[in-house]
């Protein structure tokens, strides 16, 4: 009788707490090796009773490979917070011993002239499980995987042709992050609340990774160590299918792709999208198997190339993006019922196996249209009349640079001018401007990078509508219809020895006086380094000429060495360090009397070191404010105190003197915040912010901004109802680049040589000019959109609008932006503008703030 009670207890415990062991998850019919160890004889407990940290997703996948002959563990890369990325190779022991062999084969895929044998290639499928680290069914479902593709006896045979890339975690700090929460705060009787503390994060949650970027808009920018791994695995391999595990709301139920058929980007092939609805009847099967409810081709796009799931698609690869409806914990109450995290992993794992299924049975299929698709571009490039591109900057080596790295991320040759050449009127000098040839297997990926476009089939994006990558790096460019490799004397880049050239000090030590252009991308972090030493430091207001005939312009950086005690040859060794890092060029001076202005001239204003706080936390978008942390402490290694919304009212804020908002909602600083603020600004300080903390200053009277507004309401006394949320969504602003005309004598445009400049927006937010002329340094032209999607209601809210507009309150600055500068870390181009705003708001005239 005390036996049976306890036994009631128990199962009554159990599905209390929606513990399931692992043959819930597995499929009927397999027999598993015992040699293999499951995740609970490892971890201590059943898949989906805790959330796997990421030290134990690690430590389970090393613990199969070490009992499997099946499966190669390889540590492939680190995150920013050292967490290994590790990578999974299963497949049958003959192929373990030949896999350079099978990677060597694929390569062939790309080349139309290479004789290859598909009929006996495997298949090779990468399964790449949460990007996003608050989306865990997938890390989670990883567990199941491998044990299962390890360990099941059936499957031996079916390995002989198919290789399986497993990367249990493509974002690990996310991931442990989320982890922590949901488990610190998990109850052992769970009741599915969704107000419950475990289901409500804390800011800024886990989907993002360290800097709070969404990794999987980064596979073709590649700015994280996490992306460009995880790409350089992608391009060793060319699988054929390329799974994407991720997470939706938890009132939805399971999406496969594809997804809605007029969102696929136009260099796409139609072929691609035959194949992933031909892999989707798999899918259907299997979750109908288990009663599973789903649906594809909604909501979801195969557009912007930056995604996991779509990436491939332009490789001859399918990808393929799995979501399903989030616990978001380990239990949630939801439109569906009770939906518990075990059932979330075995979603994901079930679609994992019919993936597996489809990869099995149209492997030759799969490898014959890898073939197909680079034959065909062969036939692509040899008709199109856009034989190059070509690209650089006069003016700065530093952003030049940095596309042609990520262009060469790909598997993209690219080649360096070594002569100035002049192509159309525009010069290219040699070392600082690059030329990529279509004629290349990579050549949809080319011409996705540099194509601009305006018209499109369908007026809904799931992501942005425009990338052009020269615009967001702020370089000339231009298509060719020549490939000028013969015309002009160029040099192979080698990947592996491409490295940004360290800078120098042109001159003798004991000069006058010392100057660093500011036209160069790492300018900020000289001059920071600069201030920090303890050197004068100031800046030019106008242009100089010294008696060599050597103009600098505005924005320059003089550089004395003021109190710093320190002799002329360790000021001179010093500078050399500075610039050796910071990859800029200081030039000496030999007297102060130069041409324009004299070197003691009032249009030369001393500068002080940034004291930079950023507020964080809160409404505060943690997006954007992650890409001015990332900005300020990996590109330009200035030292920024995150400083919480809420600690503001009581903090010390004098110890600043500069304060950065990005766009949020900050009315949880309430009367006393705004007043704080407010008063550290009249004494003072710089105040840059963006979007709605624009709106949220104007709203408590901290600087003078006002606000455009557009007519985009449907009119008509009848519309159709199923019409409503194509119509609407079609007038947001979803991502796309615009013309603005930037005043390049305003501090804000110092570095700049050309009035026209590209911004990047993703909103209807409208800033008006100010009524002071002086106050509008960068506005949209007349006909701004040069790239993307713009619905032509909103056309009026930006054309001749502000960009940039600055408000003087007392003896500070608030600079406020209508647009991101700093897009996710790939919008080179205009970062200088945001670092403008934080090195010289001080010396902005009071006169022009007005």
């Amino acid at each position: 009788m005390k036996k049976y009670a306890i036994t009631v207890i128990l199962a009554l415990l159990a599905s209390l707490t929606f513990a399931q062991d692992l043959s819930y998850y597995l499929p009927k019919g397999y027999t598993y090796n015992p040699a293999i160890p499951t995740p609970k004889q490892v971890l201590g407990y059943e898949v989906g009773e805790w959330h796997v940290t990421h030290d134990q997703l690690v430590m389970y996948m090393k613990a199969v490979a070490e009992a499997s002959d099946r499966v190669i563990f390889e540590e492939t890369g680190r995150s920013y917070e050292k967490r290994p990325q590790t990578l999974l190779t299963i497949t049958s022991p003959a192929n373990l011993g030949k896999l350079d062999q099978i990677k060597a084969d694929r390569a062939k895929l790309r080349d139309p002239g290479a004789s290859v044998n598909i009929a006996s290639m495997p298949a090779v499928m990468f399964m790449g499980y949460s990007v996003h680290g608050n989306e865990p069914s997938g890390a989670n479902a990883a567990l199941v995987a491998a044990y299962h593709f390890a360990a099941a006896n059936e499957i031996a045979t079916d390995l002989e042709n198919i290789v399986l890339l497993l990367d249990p975690a493509i974002n690990p700090d996310g991931l442990n992050r989320f982890a922590s929460w949901v488990n610190s705060h998990k109850a052992y009787i769970l009741n599915g609340d969704p107000a419950q503390r475990e289901l409500n994060e804390a800011w800024p949650r886990g989907r993002t990774n360290h800097y709070w970027f969404d990794l999987n808009r980064d596979w073709l920018p590649v700015q994280h160590p996490e992306s460009r791994n995880r790409v350089k695995v992608f391009q060793s391999w060319l699988p054929n299918i390329h799974l994407d595990f991720h997470e939706m709301g938890t009132n939805s139920t399971f999406f496969f792709q594809p997804g809605v058929p007029a969102r696929v980007h136009p260099l796409t092939p139609k072929k691609n999208f035959e194949l992933t609805e031909k892999i989707g009847t798999y899918h259907a099967k299997a979750l109908d198997q288990i009663g599973s409810l789903y649906y594809n081709q909604e909501n979801y796009d195969d557009f912007y190339y930056g995604k996991g799931s779509t990436y491939p698609d332009v490789q001859g690869s399918i990808g393929i993006l799995f979501e399903q409806a989030s616990s978001r914990g380990h239990l949630q109450e939801s439109a569906n019922g009770m939906l518990s995290f075990p059932f979330t992993i075995r979603n994901q794992f079930t679609a994992n196996l019919s993936s597996y299924q489809a990869a099995k049975e149209m492997r030759v299929e799969l490898n014959q249209w890898m073939k197909d698709f680079y034959t065909d571009i062969k036939k692509e490039t040899d008709a199109d009349i856009n034989k190059a591109y070509i690209f650089g900057a006069k003016d700065d080596e530093a952003r030049s640079f940095h596309l042609a790295d990520l262009i060469l991320q790909h598997d993209i040759k690219v080649f360096e001018l070594q002569e100035d050449i002049t192509v159309n009127g525009k010069q290219f000098k040699k070392e600082t401007s690059y030329i990529v040839p279509a004629d290349q297997p990579q050549y949809r990926l080319i011409k996705a990078m540099f194509e601009t476009r305006t018209t499109f089939q369908d007026s809904l994006f799931y992501d942005i509508s425009a990338w052009t990558y020269p615009m967001a790096f702020h370089l000339d460019f231009m298509a060719l219809n020549s490939k000028i490799l013969n015309l002009a004397n160029v040099q192979l880049i080698n990947k592996s020895g491409f490295a940004l050239a360290p800078g120098k000090v042109v001159g003798t030590a004991g000069a006058y006086q010392y100057a660093l252009e500011w036209s160069d991308y790492y300018a900020p972090k000289a001059a920071y380094q600069l201030l920090k030493a303890g050197f004068l430091v100031r800046v030019a207001n106008a242009e100089f000429t010294t008696p060599e005939g050597k103009t600098f312009g505005r924005g320059t950086i003089l550089i004395d060495k003021g109190e710093s005690g320190l002799d002329n040859e360790a000021f001179f060794q010093k500078l050399q360090e500075i610039a050796q890092s910071s990859h800029v060029d200081i030039h000496a001076i030999t007297t102060g009397y130069t041409g324009g202005m004299n070197l003691g001239s009032t249009f030369i204003s001393p500068i002080k070191k940034p004291e930079i706080a950023l507020l964080v936390d809160g409404g505060v978008d943690s997006g954007e404010a992650g890409e001015i942390w990332h900005l300020l402490d990996q590109r330009m290694q200035m030292p920024v105190t995150l400083l919480p919304v809420s600690s503001v009212s009581m903090a010390n804020l004098d110890r600043y003197n500069v304060i950065l908002m990005a766009d949020g909602n900050y009315n949880s600083l309430g009367k006393m915040g705004a007043d704080k603020l407010k008063e550290w600004t009249e004494k003072g300080g710089t105040l840059v912010a963006k979007g709605g903390a624009l709106r949220w200053l104007a709203q408590n009277e901290i600087g003078n901004f006002t606000f455009k507004s557009v007519d985009n309401a449907d009119k008509g006394l009848q519309l159709n109802y199923a019409d409503f949320q194509n119509a609407t969504g079609a007038k947001d602003t979803f991502g796309a680049i615009f013309k603005a005309n930037l005043d390049v004598t305003h501090p804000i445009g110092y570095g700049y040589s050309e009035k026209q400049i590209f911004t990047f927006r993703n909103d209807n937010f409208f800033l008006e000019p100010s009524t002071n002329p002086y106050a509008n340094p960068l506005v949209y032209t007349e006909n701004p959109l040069a790239s993307g999607y713009l619905h032509p209601s909103n056309l009026p809210g930006i054309q001749n609008s502000a960009v940039v507009r600055v408000s003087g309150v007392g003896r500070g600055r608030i600079v406020g932006f209508a647009d991101n500068p700093n897009f996710r870390a790939f919008w080179f181009g205009t970062n200088k503008l945001y670092m403008n705003a934080i090195f010289f708001g001080q010396v902005i005239d009071g006169g022009t703030a007005r």
